[in-house]
């Protein structure tokens, strides 16, 4: 497959699927960090978060997929190695034993704020490309994003 099976313009769309790639690396951290965080709540907060943060990793998947499939779709080979997500992620791994439940929330924050970074800069790279294919699943996940951002930070007490 490339891009001009799908009336795309492959020079064009190159830059959308080198972001695309990135943003699968940054993804693949965050829902790491998501699985972490659901094996490791404690404290008075595990029944409401251990079920939130099974519900944003199986989101993580689920848009981890359609992202590497996207990148298919416009002729490219997904990042598929740990390697990759790592070195490119600006994403960090961190360490969730031992961490508090309310620390837990604000790294899922700051790495939500990184992805809603990652999908407005997209949003203007497919719009550039005139690739609304991908413009409308980054909106989509964007959206999902910034409720759940307000959500959390909701829970946590925060403006």
């Amino acid at each position: 497959m490339d891009a001009k099976a799908i009336s795309l313009n492959e020079q064009e769309v190159k830059p959308v699927v080198d972001l695309l790639n990135d943003y699968l690396a940054n993804y693949h951290i965050h829902y790491q960090k998501l699985r972490g965080c659901h094996w490791n709540i404690k404290g008075q907060n595990f029944f409401t978060l251990h079920v939130k943060f099974e519900e944003l990793y199986t989101n993580a998947q689920l848009t981890i997929d359609e992202i590497a499939e996207r990148v298919l779709t416009l002729g490219k080979a997904p990042h598929s190695r740990f390697a990759d997500y790592i070195n490119e992620s600006q994403i960090k791994e961190i360490n969730t034993i031992g961490m508090q439940d309310l620390a837990m929330v604000d790294a899922i924050l700051d790495d939500m704020a990184k992805l809603i970074e990652l999908e407005r800069e997209l949003l203007e790279a497919t719009s550039q490309a005139g690739d609304d294919g991908s413009n409308d699943m980054v909106n989509r996940f964007m959206q999902f994003k910034e409720k759940n951002t307000w959500m959390l930070r909701s829970f946590a007490g925060k403006k």
